[in-house]
């Protein structure tokens, strides 16, 4: 899987790379086992964590995924104290090329695997499908405005404005905006139990 195009606010691609590189070492992954959990080619994963390629989407969630996190994670640091507030301008933004953009509006919480996120998806535009999640993730969603057509695992549901849905966040699930409008959805996602991916034995390289 390729492709480029992701843009996050107040973080560069070579910041990202240290973090999903400090991410794989500490789950004792060498970049080719990475590759394979995620299913990107390893050049990807590796120009990545160099900082030399910007990926979509789509790519970073399949990276997260295999490490067992979420791509807030990789965003941003885990806030302190009970109380955080995360202002419009400070919210991590995530543009893909093909017309939509994920907001990153929870604060990362020390370990709990926990993302809030508010989707735009142009119309007529498919956003692909994100691998399942470690086992035991929940995912809930809420369209605000437009429509939706959410996959799971090959099943079509159509969802219009107001209408909500669960799922298990282990299955494969993709999004998609059939309509003439732009569709605008909240989800919520509970990853199941982190660092399910086995360790390599080997040292990782890179």
């Amino acid at each position: 899987m390729t492709g480029e195009g992701v843009l996050t606010s107040g973080l560069s691609m070579a910041e990202l790379g240290v973090r999903i590189r400090t991410e794989r070492r500490a789950r004792g992954l060498s970049i080719e086992r990475l590759a394979e959990l995620s299913g990107i080619s390893r050049s990807m994963v590796s120009e990545v964590e160099r900082g030399t390629k910007t990926p979509t989407v789509l790519v970073l969630d399949r990276l997260a995924t295999a490490l067992g996190t979420s791509i807030g994670r990789l965003l941003d640091e885990p806030a302190h104290g009970a109380m955080r507030v995360l202002r419009h301008a400070d919210q991590r933004v995530l543009r893909d090329p093909s017309g939509w953009e994920r907001r990153v509006l929870s604060p990362v919480l020390g370990e709990v695997e926990f993302e809030f996120m508010r989707t735009t998806i142009g119309p007529g535009v498919d956003a692909g499908e994100f691998a399942p999640h470690a086992p035991g993730s929940r995912e809930y969603l809420a369209v605000e405005h437009g429509t939706l057509r959410l996959t799971i695992n090959g099943t079509p549901y159509e969802l219009a404005a107001g209408d909500s849905a669960y799922y298990p966040g282990d299955c494969r699930h993709a999004f998609a905006n059939d309509g003439t409008t732009g569709c605008v959805f909240y989800l919520a996602m509970e990853l199941g139990a982190a660092g399910h991916h086995e360790a390599r034995r080997d040292s990782p390289d890179g």
